[in-house]
């Protein structure tokens, strides 16, 4: 039951704290334009930028603090394959204009249309890249 809980817990906590953002803020948790703020030329609305960005690294000691342990993580893939498909992932969200978490969580929920275009094709290359990986046909 708890494989089936925990899931749950953290879809609602990530969407609770979408919604809180966009109502106390007026702005969209999408990780790459929080950090894309911070990057850029100085601004006044650093603040919230960083506390969200606190917040999430403050997660997984949230976790040990609770469960007594770090979460478990498994990474297969070798380092320059991480390097490569972290590149991507920045080139992609440069060009839709968002990461996941803008376009799946927050745009999707204000029935974007632009949004539901780029979760589409996020969805449309990692169906056709889980089956190239799993059907070995790239490494």
């Amino acid at each position: 039951m708890n494989a089936f809980l925990a899931p749950l817990a953290g879809g609602a906590l990530i969407g609770a704290s979408a919604a809180l953002l966009l109502l106390a803020n007026g702005r969209i948790a999408g990780i790459s334009g929080i950090v894309g703020g911070l990057l850029g030329p100085a601004s006044r609305d650093w603040a919230w930028r960083v506390a969200f960005l606190v917040g999430l690294f403050a997660g997984p000691a949230l976790f040990r603090a609770t469960a007594g342990h770090w979460p478990q993580i498994r990474i297969d893939a070798s380092w320059p394959m991480l390097v490569g498909a972290g590149l991507l992932v920045g080139f992609g969200t440069r060009l839709g204009s968002g990461c996941t978490s803008g376009h799946g969580v927050c745009g999707l929920a204000r029935l974007s249309p632009r949004s539901l275009a780029a979760v589409a094709t996020f969805m449309a290359a990692a169906i056709v890249t889980v089956f190239l990986v799993r059907h070995g046909l790239v490494r």
